[in-house]
């Protein structure tokens, strides 16, 4: 549905397109193919201008229908419409598609008629043969515009996307302009996104929360189950087509994620007939293969890819902690050396499908497969001081497993209502995702000799079955409503083992760690209604009402094995949440969102498995966990200052029951500390965000991206006798970063990337700052079939090192840790198969990868 921003955006790209098209009617009159002139668009519903003919204003007949992107992902945006005679090839009348992809060509005379939809990027569609009598609306249907290139003999006429859009409700940043990012994984790509900030480890926070809802393709995935920042390095840069930042989502959206929500669209071939991508590139870190074809023909729709990477990367950390015992009692002093080494393999497959059932209707499916594999092993060497005595140095190997399976399932249905922008559609998805999450350890004597041996074993799966139906529908000029219901089942399990051994006799049970389960059966029920006003003054508004309710079954069960039930309360939420937009001049508008979303713990926070992997510092997950509130009011400006974009938003965030990580001495194991999930009390953030793209010449443009956070977060601590007590901590964070792009001769484009994240603040503590950087060089073939290109990566040093600091009455800890991430990394691309259904001639073309 329509809201201010996009109203007027489509307006200034209706005079856009009117000029475009007339200089690039002008252009194709004077090219001897002998092409029609493009068309002139007019705005939907209203006389074309005196230049197209008069042809259009005789009668009072109507055409309507749909832009599509042939993948059915989403619709062509501003698509450019002309009416053509059929007899004499006369242009009669033109329009621009709204953001929905809807046209509508009006006060139409009886007769016959060609229609003509263009966009840039896309393969031009015709459709002929369409007859009108006086007084007919005559609805089209769907029409699929397909990605390519468009030649005009020696010279192709191709648009390019900004590296970043803005959009009234979200901020897109368009990855397939991102050079550096060839070769690499998700992460690589999130960096870079404007409010974005990826750590070293790969966790992801948006505007300095890391509760983000995450989608592929606008819905879950089981891929993303479990440990995010793993997860997102099975989704390799070069399958990612765009990343959507909302921060205000409406309340057709899952209140899930705190934060906001990212929605990650990956790429789809929609060229007709047999087509094969390959990608792929090699370096001292990693490296990737990746493979994309697709199939089409008429109604038939299907895509086909599969993506493999491996890396390989040294890691080393140094431990100092002080762990206080009781009051008066001599403190326990420790320090710990990690040396390790990571290997991990991640591949995604996925098959897709659409089929036109009708003129109106459509389906579409999918099935993506996905795999992690990741190995550590580390040799840990620790040193203890105890009453001014020194123990015998502990020695220690480990190799970590984490591996995972999951497959997600989906079938959609879509269908339109002729002349209106009523639809309907239902969606259902199934998602699994098996966990596993081991460690086996070899303690050591002096010599190296092996004293005992230990494992933990601990399998877990996540379930998920979603079944969700939505409904627009104008109500007048000046209404739009659009209501829906959905329901999510997940059921979380997890089967946990602690099993000891010596040199060479067999595994036992641990007594002194007892095994466990989980159950955790969850079902959410939702409701949801939006509404769009649009007043008087040019003022759109959209508020809108979310309903979730929340039933939770859990057990759990011992070395016993018997399940025992636990108490966890049902609870609704009621979830507002308004948009509001308004244009300010010719170029400039403001928007202003209030949105209330919740944060439910993931399956790591309510593990209760007793991790030892580092018997110094212990994690264990809590069944018991409330859902996170939090409320969010946004403020944004936007304005285009000749050759300048800018983007400046001010936000505070409010979060109840706020979840986090809290750190305490262990009761069991002198010397260390356990880490454990509660909900913690209230944290406020205070921040604001600038975003500048600067065009400098028509092949190099700049991008900067500054933030700025205040945060305050409140808790209960453990004091060094063991009771609660209140504690606080506060502190600005900040960050910045800088792109640059420029595109030279002959297909060489090169890019440029630094950035810088400041201090963290933590409720025990902080993290310091760290500085990223890469430039990159690709050059396309001549052919425009393939490319190759070099990539590298924090290479002016070996890696880079940061530190956490946390404090608390029982204890002091330093941990500084050794990401050894600079890379050097080559990459590859290549096409195979027919493009656009045609022999490729051997011309000169530009296409939307330079």
């Amino acid at each position: 549905m329509k809201t201010l921003l996009d109203y007027f955006l489509i307006m200034s790209l209706k005079t856009t397109g009117l000029l475009f098209l007339l200089t690039t009617g002008i252009t194709l009159a004077q090219t001897p193919t002998g092409s029609p002139s493009q068309p002139v668009p007019a705005q939907s519903g209203q006389s074309a201008p005196a230049a197209i003919g008069d042809a259009s204003a005789k009668g009072n007949a109507k055409i309507t229908g749909y832009a599509i992107d042939s993948t059915m992902t989403k619709a062509v945006e501003f698509a450019n419409v002309a009416l053509y005679e059929t007899t004499s090839g006369k242009l009669v009348d033109g329009a621009v598609a709204d953001e929905k992809g809807k046209f509508t060509l009006t006060k139409l005379a009886p007769g016959s008629y060609k229609l003509l939809i263009s966009f840039l990027g896309y393969t031009s569609k015709t459709v002929d043969n369409i007859v009108l009598s006086k007084g007919q609306t005559k609805d089209i249907g769907v029409i699929r515009l397909s990605a390519s290139t468009r030649t005009l003999g020696e010279v192709t006429v191709a648009g390019k996307k900004a590296l970043v859009e803005d959009k009234v409700d979200r901020l897109i940043y368009n990855a397939d302009n991102d050079v550096a990012a060839k070769g690499g994984d998700a992460t690589d790509i999130l960096k870079k996104v404007p409010m974005l900030s990826v750590d070293p480890t790969g966790n992801v926070s948006l505007q300095g929360s890391t509760s983000v809802r995450v989608l592929i393709n606008n819905k879950p995935s089981s891929i993303l189950a479990g440990n995010l920042a793993d997860a997102l390095r099975q989704i390799p840069a070069d399958l990612i087509k765009t990343v959507e930042v909302i921060t205000s989502p409406s309340a057709k959206y899952d209140a899930e994620g705190s934060g906001g929500i990212i929605n990650i669209i990956t790429k789809k071939n929609t060229l007709q007939g047999l087509h094969l991508d390959v990608d792929g590139g090699t370096g001292n870190r990693n490296s990737t293969l990746g493979l994309n074809g697709s199939f089409r023909k008429g109604k038939l729709g299907l895509n086909l890819n599969g993506n493999g990477r491996v890396i390989y990367n040294p890691s080393a950390s140094d431990l100092d902690q002080t762990t206080f015992l009781a009051a008066g009692a001599t403190p326990v002093q420790t320090h710990q050396r990690i040396d390790a080494f990571d290997k991990g393999t991640f591949a995604q497959y996925a098959l897709g499908l659409d089929y036109d059932l009708a003129k109106n209707q459509s389906l579409t499916g999918g099935v993506r497969l996905g795999i992690r594999n990741l190995s550590m092993d580390q040799h840990q060497l620790t040193n203890t001081l105890s009453s001014e005595q020194i123990a015998t140095p502990s020695k220690r190997d480990v190799n970590t497993q984490n591996l995972s399976n999951s497959i997600d399932v989906n079938i959609d249905y879509l269908h339109t209502y002729e002349g209106s922008s009523k639809e309907l559609s239902f969606s259902t998805q199934y998602s699994r995702s098996n966990l596993t999450n081991n460690f086996g350890a070899n303690n050591l004597d002096a010599l190296g000799l092996i004293k005992t041996r230990q494992q933990n074993l601990n399998d877990a799966t996540n379930q998920e079955f979603i079944l969700q139906a939505d409904y627009q529908t104008p109500v007048s000029k000046l209404l739009q409503v659009e209501f829906g219901a959905k329901n999510t089942i997940r059921r979380v399990t997890s089967d946990y083992n602690y099993l000891l051994a010596g040199p060479t006799s067999d595994y036992a049970v641990d007594p002194s760690r007892p095994s466990g389960l989980l159950n955790y059966d969850q079902n959410i029920a939702a409701a949801y209604l939006s509404t769009t006003f649009t007043l008087p003054g040019g003022v759109v508004i959209k508020p809108g009402f979310r309903y979730e309710y929340t039933s939770i079954q859990a057990q759990t069960g011992g070395s016993t094995g018997v399940p025992t039930d636990i108490s966890i309360p049902n609870y609704g939420r009621l979830l507002p949440s308004i948009n509001i937009g308004k244009k300010v001049g010719e170029s400039s508008s403001l928007k202003f969102g209030y949105t209330r979303r919740i944060r439910r713990p993931f399956i790591d926070d309510l593990n209760p498995n007793f991790n030892t992997a580092n018997p110094l510092n212990i994690r264990v997950g809590n069944p018991y966990l409330k859902p996170e509130t939090v409320d969010r009011i946004e403020i944004g400006y936007s304005t285009q200052v000749k050759k300048t974009y800018l983007n400046f938003s001010l936000y505070t965030r409010l979060n109840t029951d706020d979840i986090q990580s809290i750190s305490q001495r262990s009761d069991t194991l002198v010397g260390a500390v356990v880490t454990r999930v509660t909900n913690l009390g209230k944290e406020y953030n205070y921040g604001t965000n600038l975003f500048a793209t600067i065009n400098i010449t028509p092949r190099w443009s700049v991008n900067a991206n500054l933030d700025i956070m205040y945060r305050f977060i409140q808790g209960l601590a453990l004091d060094i006798n063991g009771l609660s007590t209140t504690i606080s901590n506060q502190g600005f964070r900040w960050g910045g970063r800088m792109d640059t792009q420029m595109q030279f001769d002959k297909g060489w484009v090169l890019q440029a990337n630094i950035g810088y994240r400041g201090k963290d603040i933590a409720l025990q503590g902080y993290r310091i700052g760290f500085a990223q950087y890469s430039l990159g060089a690709r050059k396309s073939f001549t052919n425009k079939r393939g490319s190759i290109g070099i990539v590298a990566e924090n290479f002016l040093t070996r890696g880079m090192g940061f530190t956490s600091v946390l404090n608390s009455a029982q204890f002091n800890q330093d941990f500084r840790q050794y990401i050894y991430n600079s890379s050097v990394r080559a990459t590859f691309s290549y096409k195979f198969g027919s493009l656009n259904g045609a022999k490729v001639k051997k011309n000169k073309s530009l296409s939307d990868e330079n």
